[in-house]
């Protein structure tokens, strides 16, 4: 008798439990199937991303950054949908990240803030490697663009180290970004001085094979100074070149000038000492 009720007490509680057990089963085999799936489409998303990246020539640095980021955080929300659907309970585990999440911004804000500045630099590119820029009262070459900060080489060779976050969000003016550059030469002759002979011999030096011919030379009276007349030398050269004319230019100017007879003169100024006489008494 004892025996039977044992009996008919597991029967029972197997009628109650196995329903519980095969719905519990399917939630797993569901959330199996989804965990499979969904990993498989992320690494198909996260390859089609880096590719999408390489063809429009980002930093591969940015590349496998981006991808791998990407990768991580739909994996966790992955993992979280995953855990849901089983029954897990995902709201502390939410806010715990989100806490976390909003800790380690507060922490790490100056980095993040260059860390979002590199991004930027190498996705639209403002300078690249090689470029010659001038940034944060700072100018030199780009020697390499990280993450977190940019190192240029000045032109007495030395290493500079910018954080993108400043970089980012300051003025930057790149000297190599256009193929060609204009040079200004503005020369003091006298007032004496035959114009039209100055212009032709800065229009002659000007003859350099360096020289741009379009837009063409051009040597115009600028302006009329206090005690000179100025003769602007107006010209345009490959970027590469711009260095080299500059002080070719500087050098010959003045000795070719001088040569043929035309004063450079030195700033003047007229003083008049008006003295007034004493009046004798009477």
């Amino acid at each position: 008798m004892d025996l039977n009720a044992e009996v008919d007490h597991l029967v029972k509680a197997s009628q109650a439990w196995i329903p519980m057990v095969m719905q519990y089963a399917s939630k797993v085999v569901l959330a199996l199937v989804v965990l499979c799936v969904g990993w498989w489409l992320i690494n198909r998303v996260t390859a089609s991303l880096q590719k999408l990246l390489a063809l429009r020539h980002i930093d591969l640095a940015l590349q496998r950054f981006i991808g791998t980021l990407a990768n991580v955080v739909l994996k966790i929300l992955l993992l979280v949908s995953v855990a849901s659907t089983i029954g897990i309970e995902t709201t502390s585990f939410v806010a715990a990240i989100g806490g976390a999440t909003v800790a380690i911004g507060l922490a790490l804000q100056g980095s993040l803030a260059n860390f979002a500045g590199g991004v930027l630099i190498l996705l639209f590119r403002p300078f690249r490697i090689g470029d010659w820029i001038e940034a944060q009262g700072v100018s030199g070459t780009v020697d390499s663009i990280q993450i977190f900060h940019t190192v240029l080489r000045t032109g007495d060779n030395r290493t500079v180290i910018l954080p993108n976050g400043n970089l980012s969000n300051g003025i930057i003016t790149n000297t190599n970004r256009q193929p060609t550059r204009k040079i200004t030469f503005d020369i003091g002759v006298d007032y004496d001085a035959d114009l039209q002979k100055a212009r032709e011999i800065l229009l002659d030096l000007a003859r350099d094979p360096r020289v741009l011919q379009t837009p063409a030379p051009e040597a115009v009276v600028a302006a009329l100074g206090d005690s000179s007349i100025t003769v602007s030398l107006r010209i345009w050269v490959n970027t590469g070149d711009f260095g080299a004319v500059t002080n070719m230019l500087n050098g010959e100017i003045r000795d070719r000038l001088r040569a043929e007879g035309i004063d450079i003169p030195f700033p003047q100024r007229v003083i008049r000492v008006m003295q007034e006489e004493a009046k004798q008494p009477a």
